[in-house]
């Protein structure tokens, strides 16, 4: 596993699996697909696997699954 310095900085791509993630290319965060926010890998704890995305919060989970009707 690569630490924090030797991570190359800017947008991580991952894999998001059922209760693990998958990195596919290196970074330091991710985007939330509902409100764009930068989220550090290290505060990763929501996201959705069959839309392959990433949420700020909780809140900003529950959106994104009652507009995709999951």
């Amino acid at each position: 596993m690569l630490n924090r310095s030797s991570r190359p900085a800017g947008e991580a791509r991952l894999r998001y699996l059922d209760a693990d993630i998958e990195m596919i290319a290196p970074g330091d965060y991710v985007t939330c697909a509902v409100t764009g926010r930068k989220i550090p890998l290290q505060a990763l704890r929501y996201w959705s696997v069959d839309l392959q995305e990433a949420y700020w919060d909780a809140e900003a989970a529950s959106q994104r699954m009652v507009k995709a009707g999951h």
